[in-house]
């Protein structure tokens, strides 16, 4: 050891005995990677990196709180010092241990007894969840097959056998997803045995006791009692006075497959009755008749009828006459049964309403086909016709949801969703299972629900991805604006069930009123200017409000991404004006003479020429009205002068004769 620092650290003791320890005082010699020590006769390196300790899960912890016996001692301190004790801070785990094989290994001194730093390291120690620690989940294999693989010094020196744990363990269900994919919550070691109590299964406090097991197992694996009572014989679930075999009987430890044991009770045994064509329940008269060439194609081929109908009794002359409930689906398909009971289905079903679909009702009983199989129900272009038989007009639900939407399937069949499927056989189209769901319909006010207006974006977005994204960034987005008042979704704009495509007129014409119901004033201002005026008249290429301020990616104009921001507005005019340019584009496309403070010029402008016009129409309608009487009294003398010159024209001369009109005398000439 440096003698500098040996001479260092006596100056510093002898400066007094309250000088507090600290990790630096301890780095001063253990950062040396060439410091050694000593413990029991053999040579060690003492070397601790810093940077490697700092940076463990006990990086904030003085050296003295685990090494206590060299708290206040004088440096050099004894070369010799007792090891560090862990139970300190982890006495629950330290307790478990004393309990296990381990402790007990190293009471008896044995050399290859595992302890704490042999599996979590020493001053390197990372929490377990930290993928570089030696005790993260994918790494726990390798640390257990340095003393339990085949060959390894434990199992040559103590003749243990280990019957290939690793190499069975590796090829496990359980090792096959941990090591090939990476699925940390698969089982480990670890997890079967405990971390630190480790005890043989013939311990009764073992957690792979025979008693034990179960609840091990059922740790990852719940509910799987319910799921074993329908697949394995029943001959099993009766040992022992009902007592149920315990999980290493069928699956054996480190070598875990999947496995599909045989049912209890063979279809054969069904058909017998079953295969006949004139079998009805003697409770309500069904037809009991199962047709095997359907079973043969269903989805369900390879489940035996037992499994399904799993309250048959083999030891019962009739094996079905103990089943007391019909077949409940969800014993396998457990997800699908928790949303058909969320689901106003389920729930109408649960109050036992006669009309409440069920499984059956939409997939079939015996001739089950999966959703990609034309011939299925649930195949895409049958599903309008599948949910029609409730909700067409005139069925049960329609007129269970009178106050709702009516013709929905004859308007979905018009839709373009609807023509896409039906008459295009876009089998990728929307259907209704893609918008409610398949299996957890709700009304939309539900918040649960797929349709709920904070949902529904998400739900257009699996098939309008890109959309969806630029919608989730628009001021429309909940995300972005923070209001009270209600923003606008894909239905308001698009409609639920009568969507038509963007690109026809009156779709355009539309969209003109929807985007008016929540901007009143602004669409008021839109149809007083140039473009509203002939958008009015029916002319659908004159600009509307998507064409400026975008469908679905608005923005506020102060954001660059705005199709009117004045670094993009130009393009946007240039759209439909191609020789548009900045001053151009300096219109004001919702100027108004009614707003006094957004636009004054033209609000006086408007209302100054305004009252000039009126004023002129006032004026000289003034003056009209003065001139009428004059007008009517000249009028009066000219007529009466008019008659007096006629007059004249008539009145007979001295000769006593008259003249005509022209002046000449009747008198005839003779």
């Amino acid at each position: 050891m440096n003698s500098f620092k040996v001479i260092f650290l006596l100056l510093l003791f002898a400066a007094g005995k309250n000088f507090a320890q600290d990790n630096s005082d301890c780095l001063m010699c253990h950062e040396d990677k060439t410091a050694k020590g000593a413990r029991n006769g053999k040579t060690i390196s003492i070397f601790v990196d810093e940077k490697k300790f700092s940076n463990s899960a006990h990086g904030k912890i003085n050296c003295i709180a685990c090494h206590a016996d060299l708290k206040d001692a004088e440096f050099p301190h004894d070369e010799n010092p007792a090891k560090a004790q862990c139970k300190g801070c982890h006495e629950e785990a330290q307790k478990m241990y004393d309990e296990g094989l381990h402790a007990k290994a190293v009471a008896r001194k044995d050399p290859l007894a595992p302890r704490c730093q042999d599996c979590h390291g020493t001053h390197e120690i990372l929490k377990a969840k930290d993928p570089r620690s030696t005790v993260f989940s994918l790494k726990i294999p390798y640390l257990c097959g340095k003393c339990h693989r085949e060959g390894s010094p434990v199992q040559l020196q103590r003749n243990i056998p280990q019957d290939h744990i690793l190499e069975n363990y590796s090829e496990s269900i359980h090792g096959e997803g941990l090591l090939k994919k990476g699925l940390a919550v698969s089982a480990t070691c670890a997890s079967c045995h405990s971390p630190h109590r480790i005890l043989p299964h013939t311990d009764p406090r073992s957690t792979i006791a025979r008693k034990n097991i179960a609840a091990t197992c059922t740790q990852c694996h719940v509910s799987i009692e319910q799921v074993h009572r329908k697949i394995i014989k029943g001959e099993m679930w009766e040992k022992e006075l009902h007592k149920l075999p315990a999980c290493v009987d069928c699956h054996q430890p480190h070598k875990v497959r999947r496995v599909f044991y045989e049912q209890g009770m063979a279809d054969e045994d069904c058909m017998k009755c079953h295969s006949k064509t004139d079998l009805k329940s003697s409770k309500d008269g069904r037809i009991l008749f199962v047709k095997r060439v359907q079973l043969s194609e269903s989805r369900h081929a390879k489940i035996a009828c037992s499994q399904c109908h799993n309250e048959v009794n083999p030891s019962k002359i009739r094996p079905c006459e103990t089943i007391t409930q019909k077949v409940d689906c969800s014993s396998c398909h457990t997800a699908v049964g928790e949303d058909y009971k969320i689901s106003t289905h389920g729930q109408l079903h649960a109050a036992k309403d006669k009309n409440a679909p069920v499984c059956s009702d939409c997939h079939g009983d015996h001739a089950i086909l999966g959703k990609r199989d034309p011939n299925s129900p649930i195949y895409p272009t049958n599903i309008p016709t599948l949910c029609g038989q409730c909700h067409k007009d005139g069925k049960k639900a329609a007129l269970r949801l009178k106050s709702s939407q009516q013709h929905i399937i004859s308007n979905y069949s018009e839709s373009i969703h609807g023509k896409g499927l039906l008459k295009s056989g876009l089998t990728v189209t929307a259907t209704c299972t893609d918008c409610h769901s398949s299996h957890k319909e709700l009304p939309a006010k539900d918040p649960r629900s797929s349709i709920n207006p904070k949902n529904i974006s998400a739900t257009c977005g699996t098939c309008h991805t890109g959309i969806q994204d630029q919608f989730r960034q628009s001021i429309h987005s909940p995300d972005v604006t923070k209001t009270d008042k209600k923003l606008p979704v894909c239905n308001d704009c698009h409609s639920s069930h009568t969507i038509k495509r963007t690109d026809q007129d009156n779709f355009k014409f539309a969209v003109m009123d929807n985007c008016g119901k929540c901007h009143e004033k602004i669409a008021e201002t839109y149809f007083d200017t140039y473009h509203g005026k002939v958008t009015q008249l029916g002319y659908s290429k004159t600009a509307k409000c998507y064409d400026c301020h975008g469908a679905h990616d608005i923005y506020p104009i102060t954001d660059s991404r705005s199709h009117l921001n004045r670094h993009n507005v130009v393009k946007t005019c240039q759209k439909c004006h191609p020789s548009a340019n900045r001053q151009f584009a300096g219109y004001l496309t919702h100027a108004t003479h009614h707003d006094p403070d957004k636009y004054p010029i033209l609000f006086w402008a408007f209302w100054g020429m305004t009252g000039l016009l009126l004023g002129t129409f006032v004026i000289a309608g003034a003056h009209t009205l003065m001139w009428l009487p004059r007008s009517f009294e000249w009028k009066r003398k000219l007529k009466q002068m008019e008659e007096e010159e006629k007059a004249n024209e008539e009145k007979p001369d001295d000769s006593g004769n008259a003249e005509n009109k022209s002046g000449r005398s009747d008198v005839n000439e003779q």
